[in-house]
């Protein structure tokens, strides 16, 4: 490979590890909102699991991966384990 060839490679490695960190950033946002949002159900006497919101936000997740030409199904297996973790973080609240 040449010089520039080696440079462009760890230019482009360089913006998936700040990609990467972007992504780790965002699941710990939405991991803190969900926690507030175990917090509020709970105050509310709601139940924490909501299995209609969850599906209904996968779809939603899908549908944007298939606007973007994401693979659908390997998106909502990806959703699904952010679903639960979240609801996991609801249950800690």
């Amino acid at each position: 490979m040449s010089a520039g060839g080696e440079a462009r490679l760890e230019g482009l490695r360089a913006g998936i590890a700040r990609l990467d960190e972007s992504l780790i950033a965002l699941l710990a946002e939405r991991v803190s909102l969900a926690r507030e949002v175990g917090a509020e159900k709970r105050a509310a006497g709601l139940p924490r699991l909501d299995p209609a919101r969850e599906a209904a936000v996968v779809r939603h997740g899908t549908s944007l991966a298939r606007g973007v030409g994401l693979d659908e199904e390997e998106v909502r297996e990806i959703l699904w384990r952010v679903v639960g973790l979240c609801r996991r973080a609801q249950e800690e609240a």
